[in-house]
């Protein structure tokens, strides 16, 4: 019912297999399977996306890296986004704008089944191409905008994760290797062969790895550009340039990932 319904029929009688649906959902959510899980959509940027047990369920976290990237743009940007489960990143960003394209990649068939669905639905598919594979597995070309929200938990943390992450959420989505930076280092390592030259890439971030994160793209030439905060105030996404566009001087952009500068 829309609520303009509900205000129409406050007395509405409920027939018994709505009811008995209903108490349904309400023991699922009780058993802390998420809202999003039990009605197979959940809102983000503004949108609505399909999500199944093969994706991670998108959260408000991960629009700030839209918000961060979306400036960043030129026109007809093409983009790559790695590991785009239900393609909350990819298809918000080609529906943002609209003469953009973007290739997005996952190492889970059933996850890019559910971003073609979604891409679909939000009317962008013609402007999007789906690769199965491990990061930049049969990825081909360079890309104005590389975008990834990575695994970032360490193994060792999953276990105790909420309830509502740990047992709903795919394990792939969220095991980020021993330290839950291994994803980090694949990315940093393989985006010079993949990155137009005044390009910018940008991931999102767990809290406390700043950093560690920092550290990792400066070995690869790759220094901050920016960084942006969550609405809880943490650092939750961080954008990386090739170090020759960014204004540094030598020494600078040698030490860098050192120096972890504040702006």
């Amino acid at each position: 019912m829309s609520r303009e319904d509900l205000i129409l029929e406050p007395e509405r009688q409920l027939s018994p297999t709505t009811v008995d649906s209903f108490e349904a959902m309400v023991a699922r959510r009780a058993a802390r399977e998420p809202v999003s899980r039990i009605l197979g959509e959940r809102e983000f940027y503004g949108r609505r996306f399909t999500v199944t047990p093969d994706v991670l369920d998108p959260r408000a976290d991960t629009e700030t890296l839209i918000d961060a990237v979306l400036p960043l743009m030129p026109p007809r940007a093409r983009i790559l986004d790695l590991g785009t489960g239900s393609g909350a990143i990819a298809v918000t960003l080609l529906a943002e704008r609209p003469d953009a394209t973007a290739v997005a990649v996952d190492v889970s068939a059933n996850a890019l089944a559910v971003a073609e669905v979604n891409a679909v639905r939000l009317g962008v598919k013609k402007r999007l191409t789906l690769v199965e594979g491990s990061w930049f597995d049969n990825v081909t070309g360079r890309f104005d905008l590389i975008v990834s929200n990575p695994p970032y938990i360490p193994a060792g943390d999953v276990a105790a994760l909420a309830p509502d992450v740990r047992d709903f959420d795919p394990h792939l989505a969220l095991d980020g290797g021993n330290d839950g930076l291994w994803p980090y280092r694949a990315i940093a390592a393989g985006a010079a062969g993949h990155l137009a030259g005044d390009g910018a890439i940008a991931v999102e971030i767990g809290v406390g790895q700043e950093y560690d994160i920092i550290d990792i793209f400066s070995s690869c030439e790759l220094v901050l550009a920016a960084r942006a905060k969550d609405l809880g105030g943490h650092v939750r996404s961080l954008t990386f340039q090739p170090a020759e566009n960014v204004a540094f001087t030598r020494l600078e952009k040698k030490t860098f990932g050192k120096l972890h500068p504040s702006g």
